[in-house]
C-alpha cells in the first residue's frame, strides 16, 4: 500500500501532544509535530481544567499538520484521561470549564454516595472500582451543592467527547471513555439509569454510546479552512487514553490458550490489568476493587488504579519551586544514589492524592508507620518509585487470582518506560519478565485504531503486529529477588 497519515491529539493530565503516524503497510513511523503543557488551574477555589486555553493548543497542532501534510492526511482522532466532563446546555452553550478529577469537591463523596446505594449495588450495576475521582461522584457532589449547571445542562460530554464536539458539531459519548464514569452498565451495554435515578441525577444529558472506530465526519467548515486539512475525517479512537495505550500492547497470545500476560499502562497513573473479551463483574472483583474499563474491539480492561509517577513529578514540582531546577535525568542520578529497600509508602493511600508538599508527605508517611525516614531527595525517590513496584507485586497477585493462572510476562507500555529504575524494580518485587515498551504507547494506540477503521489493518491483533515489527523493546529480567521478598513482607503491612 501507498504510504498513509493519520493524526493522533494524545493529551495527558501534565502535557499533550499532536503525533503524525506514517504506516507503509508494514510498519508505523512517529513524528511529534506539537506539543503543549496542561494541567489544572485554581479558579476562586475551584481546580478547573482551561478548555479554551487546551482548543487553542488542538488548533495550533492541527494547523502544524496541515502546513506539513495538507490534504494528504487521512484522519484524525482525540484521546484523553477519563472521568472529567464538560456540560452543555440550551444552544450547546458550553456551562463552564469542566473542573479537575482532583479537586476536593469529591471529599468525602463515597460515604455519601454509599449512604444512597449500598456499595455492593453500585458495583453491580457498573463493574466499576471505587474512587472519589469517578464522574459519578463529581455530579452527586454537584447535586448535594444544589449546583444550578445540573438544573439547565442538556448535554454531558467527556473530555474527549468535547473536543471531537468542536472540531466536527457532532455529539456522542465514545464507549471507553463512558466506562470510566461509574453510570456505564458492562453486562446491559448502556448507561446505568436506574443507578443515576436513585442518586436523584439527570439521565437526558445522557448521549448515544459510541464505538472506537467511528467516522465523525470532517472537521467543521472555519476549522479545515484555517487548517488546511480539508480531506481529514475524524476518526473515534478509544478516547480514553488508556484504551489506546493497552491497544499498543505488543503482546501475542497463542490461539486457544489464555493469555499469559499483564499491563502497566505508566504515566502519572498505572493502570496494571489484563484483557479480557467480556466484563467480568463478581464478588471476588468487588473485594479486590477492580475495575472493568471499556477496551477497543469490544473487549474490557480488568484493571487496577495505581498511583504512578505522580509522586514523582510532584517531588519535581516541589524541589523546582524552591529553586533546585532539576531535570529528570537529574532525579535518576540522586535515586541511583540512594540506599534501597529502607522505607515504603503505600501510594494509593489518601496522603498522596493531592498534597502540597508530596516530599514531606512522603517523609510524614514514613515517620507516622516507624519507619526510617528518607533523609535526602534521592532516598525520597527511591523509596517513592521502590513502593510503586510493591505495589505493582501486590496488584499481580490479585491479577492472577482472578485469570486462575500464572502471569509470566508483564508488559510496559508508555512514557513511564522511561523511568529505567522503575522498569527494573517492577521485575524485582514481581519476580517476572518485564518487557517495556513502546514509550508512545497511547498515541501509537490511537493511529492504530484509526488505521483498523480505515481497513488499512485488518483487525487490533494484526495492529500489535506492526506495533512489534516499529518499535524497539527494552527487556528486563529479575534480579536480587531475596531482598525483595523480604521488603515485601514489611510493605505489605502498609496496605493491609
Amino acid at each position: 500500500m501507498s504510504e498513509k497519515a493519520y493524526l493522533a491529539i494524545d493529551m495527558g493530565a501534565s502535557s499533550g501532544r499532536h503525533v503524525v503516524g506514517r504506516f507503509n503497510g508494514q510498519t508505523l513511523s512517529l513524528e511529534e509535530i506539537y506539543r503543549f503543557e496542561n494541567g489544572g488551574v485554581d479558579l476562586a477555589g475551584t481546580l478547573v481544567w482551561d478548555l479554551p486555553a487546551l482548543w487553542n493548543h488542538v488548533r495550533a497542532g492541527l494547523r502544524a499538520a496541515g502546513a506539513q501534510l495538507g490534504g494528504s492526511l487521512a484522519s484524525i482522532g482525540v484521546d484523553t484521561w477519563g472521568v472529567d466532563f464538560g456540560l452543555l446546555g440550551r444552544g450547546d452553550t458550553l456551562l463552564g470549564n469542566p473542573v479537575h478529577y482532583r479537586d476536593a469537591r469529591t471529599n468525602g463523596m463515597l460515604d455519601q454516595a454509599f449512604s444512597i446505594v449500598p456499595r455492593d449495588e453500585i458495583f453491580r450495576h457498573t463493574g466499576l472500582q471505587f474512587m472519589q475521582l469517578n464522574t459519578l461522584y463529581q455530579l452527586l457532589a454537584m447535586r448535594l451543592s444544589r449546583s444550578p449547571l445540573l438544573d439547565v445542562a442538556e448535554t454531558l460530554l467527556m473530555v474527549p467527547d468535547l473536543f471531537h464536539w468542536l472540531m466536527t458539531g457532532q455529539k456522542g459519548n465514545e464507549f471507553t471513555q463512558a466506562t470510566t464514569s461509574q453510570f456505564y452498565n458492562p453486562l446491559q451495554k448502556g448507561w446505568a439509569i436506574a443507578l443515576l435515578k436513585k442518586f436523584d441525577l439527570p439521565t437526558h444529558i445522557l448521549g448515544p454510546i459510541v464505538e472506537p472506530g467511528t467516522d465523525l465526519g470532517p472537521l467543521r467548515r472555519g476549522l479545515a479552512a484555517e487548517t488546511g486539512l480539508t480531506k481529514a475525517r475524524v476518526v473515534l479512537p478509544g478516547t480514553h487514553d488508556t484504551a489506546s495505550a493497552v491497544m499498543a500492547v505488543p503482546a501475542a497470545s497463542p490461539p486457544g490458550r489464555r493469555p499469559d500476560w499483564c499491563y502497566i499502562s505508566l504515566g502519572t497513573w498505572a493502570l496494571m490489568g489484563v484483557e479480557s473479551p467480556q466484563p467480568v463483574v463478581h464478588d471476588q472483583v468487588l473485594n479486590l476493587n477492580f475495575t472493568n474499563e471499556g477496551g477497543v474491539g469490544g473487549t474490557f480492561r480488568l484493571l487496577k488504579n495505581i498511583c504512578g509517577l505522580w509522586l514523582v513529578q510532584e517531588c519535581r514540582r516541589v524541589w523546582n519551586l524552591a529553586g533546585r531546577q532539576w531535570n529528570w535525568d537529574d532525579l535518576n542520578r540522586l535515586s541511583a544514589a540512594a540506599k534501597p529497600l529502607e522505607a515504603f509508602i503505600n501510594p494509593d493511600a489518601h496522603d498522596f492524592l493531592a498534597p502540597d508538599d508530596m516530599p514531606e508527605t512522603i517523609r510524614a508517611f514514613c515517620r507516622r508507620t516507624g519507619q526510617p525516614v528518607p533523609a535526602d531527595e534521592g532516598a525520597v525517590l527511591r523509596c517513592a518509585l521502590e513502593s510503586i513496584a510493591m505495589k505493582f507485586r501486590h496488584v499481580l497477585g490479585m491479577c492472577e487470582s482472578l485469570v486462575g493462572g500464572r502471569i509470566e510476562t508483564i508488559h510496559i507500555v508508555g512514557g513511564g518506560t522511561k523511568n529505567r529504575q522503575l522498569c527494573q524494580a517492577a521485575a524485582d518485587a514481581c519476580a517476572r519478565r518485564v518487557l517495556a515498551g513502546p514509550i508512545e504507547a497511547t498515541a501509537t494506540g490511537n493511529l492504530m485504531m484509526q488505521a483498523v477503521a480505515a481497513g488499512d489493518v485488518q483487525s487490533i491483533a494484526e495492529a500489535r503486529e506492526v506495533i512489534r515489527r516499529s518499535f524497539a523493546l527494552e527487556e528486563y529480567f529479575p534480579r536480587n529477588t531475596a531482598a525483595w521478598d523480604e521488603a515485601y513482607a514489611r510493605f505489605l503491612r502498609l496496605v493491609a
